[in-house]
């Protein structure tokens, strides 16, 4: 009895619970009938539902997910070749050409442009077919240091052959860009100690350089100017080179390497008395009477300068000391005095004419005497073998 009961109860409480929800249903339904504005039913016409349009949703397409299926939404795949305008005739866009991983139409010859590949990373990369590369050789720009070192060997030749052709073109082998005030200050400098004949050859060397523009007329007035500035040192090595810097200056003047104008410009600019010395000495010698043409002997008559006759007196009176007195070493010193290293070839012309003169001397004490002078001067390279064979080629001449 006890279990029938509990099954009946069971029961009602089913019945119960599915009317409850039944009526929640319906009161749900009719929330929503609600909500969409629902028609009151009086007339079968007037009770159908009226929904709003769907509208199109614009999918984007993944892996995941499959084909999207329905009559109002359209299948737009990303690499879709088809045209998406609804207009084509369905073929392929481009005609089957250009589209990813297709090498384009058959039968389309492409240009070769391989040749103009200049990547070397580039597949197509030819280096053979690439133009020329032309080789450009660059020279270093000397230092101050360097320049000294450089130039002063080929100052201290020129000083023995006397070329200025041949320093310009040593000069134009190196790269002094900011050093060619220097070139001329560098020869001033090192002809202070010397004799009048290599003051003499750095004038003319000056001159050359301007003439040729190897130097211009600002870089001279710099190395000047240098020049003027390092008096009180150069005066300790040479103390007399503020009147030979004012010869120098004037020599440049005269030879229209400065301009007249360079004394008074930088007369009231000097800070020292050897500085004001220097420029007083070559004011002085250009104001004095027919001053720029006395200039061009300013250090002299040089070696290379002096008439012939005068040079054969000389080196005539120079054997004839020698053959009294025997002294070798002091006719070799005479020699060398006289600065023309080109003309002893006269020399030893002046020595055969003696010693032919003389033959009929007992003890061919003249010969002797000329022979061992002739063999020192040859071993010390006072007498070269072209100037040997210059005398046999004047000698016979004359005598054959």
């Amino acid at each position: 009895m006890e279990g029938t009961v509990v099954l009946q109860n069971g029961v009602e409480n089913g019945v119960n619970g599915l009317d409850e929800g039944l009526e929640v249903d319906l009161m749900t339904n009719n929330n929503k009938l609600s909500n969409n504005e629902l028609i009151p039913s009086e007339s079968p016409v007037q009770a159908r539902v009226t929904r709003k349009a769907k509208r199109r949703l614009k999918h984007s397409p993944s892996k995941d997910s499959g084909p999207i299926v329905g009559p109002d939404i359209f299948t737009k795949e990303k690499n879709s070749r088809k045209s998406r305008s609804g207009r084509g005739r369905g073929l392929p866009k481009k005609g089957g050409a250009g589209g990813k991983g297709t090498w384009g139409k058959d039968g389309i010859i492409y240009d070769e442009n391989d040749a103009d590949c200049q990547d070397s990373n580039d597949p197509n990369y030819d280096s053979d077919a690439q133009p020329g590369y032309r080789l450009k050789t660059i020279i270093p720009t000397l230092t101050e240091d360097e320049f000294e070192v450089t130039v002063t060997p080929i100052m201290q030749e020129y000083f023995e052959h006397g070329d200025t052709d041949e320093v310009i073109a040593c000069l134009e082998e190196l790269n002094i860009n900011d050093n060619h005030h220097n070139v001329p200050a560098l020869a001033v400098t090192l002809a202070l100690e010397k004799k009048a004949m290599h003051k003499e050859m750095t004038s003319a060397l000056i001159s050359d350089l301007f003439g040729k523009k190897v130097i211009s007329m600002d870089h001279l007035q710099m190395a000047f100017l240098r020049l003027l500035e390092g008096l009180p040192e150069l005066t300790l090595d040479t103390p007399g080179a503020p009147e030979m810097l004012g010869q120098f200056i004037a020599r440049a003047i005269a030879d229209d390497c400065l301009p007249p104008r360079f004394i008074q410009d930088f007369k009231g600019k000097v800070h020292t008395d050897i500085m004001r010395e220097s420029l007083d000495k070559a004011d002085n010698l250009l104001n004095r009477k027919h001053g720029l043409c006395r200039l061009d002997d300013v250090w002299g008559v040089g070696g290379g300068r002096k008439p012939t006759k005068l040079l054969v007196k000389r080196i005539v009176l120079l054997l004839k000391e020698y053959l009294s007195s025997g002294d070798i070493d002091e006719a070799i010193h005479c020699l060398r005095d006289l600065e023309v290293p080109h003309f002893h070839h006269e020399v030893v012309y002046e020595m055969t004419v003696m010693v032919i003169e003389h033959l009929e001397d007992p003890g061919h004490t003249i010969a002797n005497k000329m022979c061992k002078l002739l063999k020192v001067m040859y071993d010390t390279g006072v007498v070269t073998v072209d100037q040997l064979n210059t005398v046999s080629f004047l000698l016979g001449q004359y005598y054959v």
